[in-house]
């Protein structure tokens, strides 16, 4: 009988879970945030627990989930409102190497290892720190590189300057450029920074999506 209460709570549990989980929306295992991996390990948790206590009630169990449900989806909706508490719940991408240097500053502020640096270029076939034109470590952990042309030159790569409303310094110290230079292309354009969805810069070039562009 309690291997009978065990089999059908592995199975509602097992059901129950893929709903939280797509209610908390799509995303790949390698792009789980810090927030994301706390919530998964909790609710793997709890069910555990539920699971090997079977005895107790189910809504021990399921409360607390439904719990951790709600704030993952409220702090979901609030970091797409509001940049800055998007950047203290899940961090802002680092640029770890820039035209072909390191940047070790921002490694240690990290915790990025030089061998985890090194691995990484092997694994994407890189000899020469002097074929990247730039790496950047996401906020999942994922090192993207982006190399330089087959001449040696920079890759038509988009800069992201504004996101959501907010200027992206480290992109203008990237491409040698400052505040002053983009407010000038904004106030010649009749552009509001507030209304700037996604702006970037591309083959010397600034392109804008405004918000009221979007579907």
């Amino acid at each position: 009988m309690d291997l009978f209460f065990v089999v059908v709570r592995t199975i509602f549990f097992y059901l129950f879970v893929i709903i939280i989980l797509r209610l908390m929306g799509k995303r790949e295992i390698g792009q789980l945030s810090i927030q994301d991996l706390v919530v998964s390990l909790l609710i793997a948790e709890l069910v555990a627990i539920s699971i090997e206590n079977y005895k107790d009630s189910m809504l021990l169990t399921i409360f607390p989930i439904l719990i951790l449900l709600f704030f993952e989806l409220l702090t979901g909706f609030l970091s797409l409102k509001f940049n800055k508490f998007r950047n203290i719940m899940d961090g802002k991408p680092s640029l770890i190497i820039n035209r072909g240097k390191i940047n070790y500053k921002e490694m240690m502020k990290q915790r990025y290892s030089l061998d985890d640096l090194m691995l990484e270029l092997r694994n994407n076939n890189i000899k020469n720190l002097k074929d990247v034109e730039y790496a950047v470590l996401e906020n999942n952990g994922r090192l993207n590189i982006f190399k330089y042309s087959f001449l040696g030159l920079d890759n038509d790569n988009p800069f992201p300057l504004i996101l959501d409303g907010v200027i992206q310094k480290d992109t203008l110290d990237y491409i040698e450029k400052d505040e002053k230079w983009l407010n000038k292309y904004l106030n010649d354009n009749n552009l509001e920074k507030k209304d700037i969805f996604y702006a970037f810069y591309k083959n010397k070039k600034i392109y804008v999506i405004k918000r009221n562009e979007l579907k």
